[in-house]
């Protein structure tokens, strides 16, 4: 039986990619949900997988910019 991916093989992450997506995940699941604390520990391993400093930047603003309706969110993530 062949696999019916949904997604095309070429547009398919890699395990590093994967990786970075996922601590920038934990990190805007920690700002959700306001444990503050672990923001740094969660940052300084995101920046030990190669997440871009300006993907963190860009998670902390979305954040930010989630929680005052006025201004409107920006999908400024790097494509892993």
């Amino acid at each position: 039986m062949e696999n019916n991916a949904l997604i095309n093989q070429e547009q398919a992450l890699d395990g590093d990619q994967i990786l970075k997506v996922t601590a920038l995940l934990y990190l805007n699941e920690a700002l959700i949900t306001q444990k503050y604390e672990s923001c740094q520990e969660l940052i300084d391993t995101a920046l030990n997988l190669g997440v871009n400093q300006s993907d963190i930047n860009a998670v902390i603003a979305d954040y930010l910019n989630a929680k005052n309706p006025g201004k409107q969110a920006l999908g400024r993530l790097h494509s892993y």
